[in-house]
């Protein structure tokens, strides 16, 4: 007899844990809160759907589960998701190991994930939120002693709230995945609740924080700089110790930093702010050079090029705005003679130019993140993503405490941790 399976949440982890759960035989039903599903999916990689990536190796991934690297993804790697999507007819585009759908649309991998729901016969409700999980059969006192032992005691009960009629209703399965994200871009669905079903179930949590996130930053000068994008190194410091370093476009904005290489250190840094940590950023805006090129690069501009403005002087290595920041904060004056520079303001520029300190006092918020970090400890789910603490119960995608840097990672994890706990659910005995 087929096992019958609930699956909370019509994301990507979500619709591919139904997919392949049904694709095993199981009667599998998807419970979505908005009006239809995938909206999440719609936004990434701008609108494009970077949905893997070709390098993949453990230190793309953070948190608990991180550590099992191995075991999920020797289950169902990027290989796997290559096979899936191509069966089901997509054509795949490879950018130096970025996977996107060939029509570079991330509605094509909805519609693709969509005609399979229909096509394995996946009923889904949209519409509908699932308030709680209810463990055990309900009913009276007779009927529970009668269920003793029996597989009905054993079924659990996924509590829904209908957005059309506001009235409860409770329907019971062999198995449950919980596969409704963690709390990034809560407008799109994932606002934390599955998060709360989790820990009333007694599952401990890692606090959730924003990732893939902007960084805000106290300094006075941002507003002077916004709008400036350019090729820099960004080291990360916590408490004064080196945690990582980025190269790639940064983004200055009126309240901070932003950009890729931001982003891949975010999390990082939203956990030294939620512990209290001192948290910097030093910029490289002359990241090609190294050190006894960087000094020779000056020793010969002050030797070359010493008639005339400080301004005149500074132009042509970096953006406009960055160099009349520089001799700001420099204290120097654009109109400053280079020749009547002293040799201490002089080593001040060059320092700025390789090494500007900001100090990062938040980071923008969940509906600015693309994904958040933290959620639910691998010591608590088994291999196959089943709750060591309520049986049959399955954890999917964000909602785990796992999430990797930009790069298609996390919709990887997404389509890992969805095959995984669909296949498990389907097929327990």
């Amino acid at each position: 007899m087929s096992r019958k399976v609930a699956v909370i949440g019509g994301g990507a982890a979500g619709m591919m844990s139904a997919v392949q759960a049904a694709l095993l035989g199981a009667q599998v039903e998807l419970y979505e809160k908005n009006n239809r599903v995938g909206k999440k999916l719609l936004a990434t990689g701008n609108g494009k759907c970077n949905f893997s990536n070709m390098n993949m190796e453990q230190s793309v991934y953070y948190g608990s589960m991180a550590a099992y690297y191995d075991e999920m993804f020797s289950k169902f790697g990027v290989r796997d998701t290559i096979d899936f999507f191509s069966q089901c007819g997509m054509l795949i585009k490879d950018k130096n190991g970025y996977l996107y759908p060939r029509s570079e649309q991330a509605a094509t991998v909805l519609d693709v994930l969509r005609f399979e729901l229909e096509k394995c016969k996946v009923t889904v409700y949209t519409d509908m939120s699932v308030k709680g999980i209810q463990i055990g059969q309900s009913g009276s006192k007779n009927n529970e002693k009668n269920c003793e032992n029996s597989n009905e005691s054993k079924k659990i009960g996924v509590i829904t709230v209908s957005a059309a009629s506001g009235g409860n209703a409770v329907k019971f399965y062999d198995a449950v995945i919980l596969a409704c994200g963690g709390m990034a871009a809560p407008k799109t669905g994932s606002d934390g609740s599955g998060l709360k079903i989790a820990q009333d179930l007694g599952h401990q949590l890692i606090k959730a924080v924003p990732a893939l996130v902007q960084l805000r930053c106290s300094d006075p000068f941002f507003k002077s700089v916004a709008g400036v994008r350019t090729d820099a190194g960004v080291t990360l410091y916590i408490d004064g110790q080196k945690e990582a370093y980025e190269r790639g476009e940064l983004q200055l904005t009126d309240y901070g930093i932003s950009g890729i290489p931001v982003f891949q250190f975010s999390r990082k840094a939203a956990y030294g702010l939620l512990h209290k940590r001192k948290v910097e950023a030093y910029i490289n805006f002359l990241p090609d050079y190294t050190d006894d090129e960087y000094g020779k690069l000056w020793e010969m501009r002050w030797k070359s090029q010493s008639s005339g403005y400080l301004e005149q002087f500074l132009t042509g290595i970096a953006n406009k705005k960055i160099n009349q920041l520089i001799i700001k904060l420099a204290g120097c004056g654009p109109h400053d003679k280079v020749s009547d520079i002293p040799a201490k303001k002089r080593k001040k520029i060059e320092d700025l130019y390789r090494s500007l300190k900001v100090t990062v006092c938040k980071t923008n918020g969940f509906e600015y993140s693309q994904v958040s970090a933290g959620g639910i400890l691998a010591e608590e789910l088994t291999l196959d993503l089943e709750s060591k603490i309520v049986p049959n119960l399955y954890f999917a995608g964000e909602i785990i405490d796992m999430d990797g840097i930009c790069g298609g990672y996390n919709l990887q994890w997404a389509w890992t941790s969805g095959a995984v706990a669909g296949r498990a659910a389907a097929t327990k005995h």
